[in-house]
């Protein structure tokens, strides 16, 4: 009997140690956290991340010292290339923001004039960028949101009465506006609202402003549809934000009582919600995925009990792991936010957060 206990505490303890030996070898997450040249390092100034592709570069914009925006791309290598669109005004709040970018390094985004009338662009690989309108644009203008591996680019333009409108631009430049039935004004979120067969994602305000979510197919045919426990009231419903190859949309919902919780809709239209761990149940608290890549897994960030934030990466199975960035704020509004960042196909997530002096700096983790 001694002789087998023996054996079996040995054998325990060789699993143990096996155990500890593979935990070793698997790669860890890092984290690690990069300012563009020349952003400013005043309130609300710095750097602001827009998404990542497949090859590692990211696109951005970051704020300088005189509160103008300019647009970045951060090559997987960490160098940087700092970008102006033509036209981009140089007063304050002006300049070019960066949105979305596609598998090629192909880049979306807005350009404020000296007069703060917006306008939408695309930057190619090679630098070359091209300014474009909607029809109709008025004077808050065009912006383009994400860009896909065609080169098709979904955004949206508010028309001379102040409206919100979604467009669809194809590569040749040719423009084509939509909006869901019943709606006052279409909105598309930034990065990931449309994927490679063309299919886009965002949401709409009622006339009752109670917010639904949409999907339109590249025929133009539109599906609306509401996540089941969103809220009815004013400003509450459904806000589809991203797509990925497969169809399937993540964004987040408002409920009742004004809390925020994410979901994952399959392309069949199954729902799943969710809440990331340590998410806030208060009034404008809770989980709020942002993107969605090939393999299913979104990120997104979260705002605790304290109103302060944190980032969480949720994989296909559920699972959800959350995180911060170093330097990382931990006073309310602060902290890490992947805003309008993105996991690209081999899991590499970026975003931005928030110092105690409330300065952006961008961030990036790779699994």
């Amino acid at each position: 009997m001694k002789t087998k206990m023996l054996n079996i505490f040995i054998t325990v303890g060789v699993l143990f140690a096996l155990t500890g030996m593979l935990s070793a070898d698997k790669p860890q997450p890092t984290i690690i956290t990069f300012d563009a040249p020349g952003a400013g390092t005043d309130p609300a100034q710095g750097t602001l991340v827009a998404g990542i592709n497949p090859a590692g570069a990211i696109a951005g914009a970051y704020v300088d010292v005189n509160n103008v925006f300019h647009g970045y791309v951060r090559a997987k290598d960490g160098t940087f290339t700092t970008f102006d669109a033509p036209g981009a005004g140089t007063g304050l709040f002006q300049g070019t923001g960066s949105n979305g970018i596609n598998p090629a390094g192909d880049i979306t985004g807005f350009v404020t004039d000296s007069s703060n009338a917006t306008h939408g662009y695309v930057r190619a690989k090679d630098g070359i960028i091209t300014n474009f309108d909607a029809p109709g644009a008025g004077p808050f203008g065009t912006d383009g949101f994400a860009i896909n591996p065609a080169g098709v680019i979904a955004g949206d333009v508010g028309d001379s009465n102040n409206v919100n409108h979604g467009f669809v631009r194809a590569k040749d430049g040719t423009i084509t506006e939509f909006d869901p039935p019943g709606s006052i004004g279409t909105f598309m979120a930034d990065g990931g609202c449309i994927n490679p067969a063309g299919l886009i994602v965002g949401s709409y305000f009622d006339a009752t402003f109670l917010e639904h979510s949409f999907v339109r197919a590249p025929d133009g045919t539109i599906t609306t549809f509401d996540v089941p426990g969103a809220g009815t009231g004013l400003f509450q419903g459904t806000e589809a934000r991203g797509i990925n190859p497969a169809g399937t949309i993540e964004g987040a919902y408002v409920d009742p009582s004004n809390a925020i919780h994410g979901f994952v809709r399959a392309m069949d239209g199954t729902i799943t919600t969710f809440d990331a761990p340590g998410a806030g149940t208060g009034p404008f608290q809770g989980t709020e995925p942002l993107s969605i890549n090939a393999k299913g897994v979104i990120t997104g960030w979260y705002g605790d009990a304290s109103n302060v934030n944190h980032s969480f990466v949720r994989a296909k199975d559920g699972t959800i792991i959350t995180f911060d960035a170093p330097g990382a704020g931990t006073g309310a509004g602060h902290g890490t936010a992947v805003f309008t960042g993105a996991t690209n196909p081999a899991g590499a997530t970026t975003g931005a957060y928030i110092d105690s002096n409330n300065v952006f700096h961008g961030v990036l983790r790779t699994p």
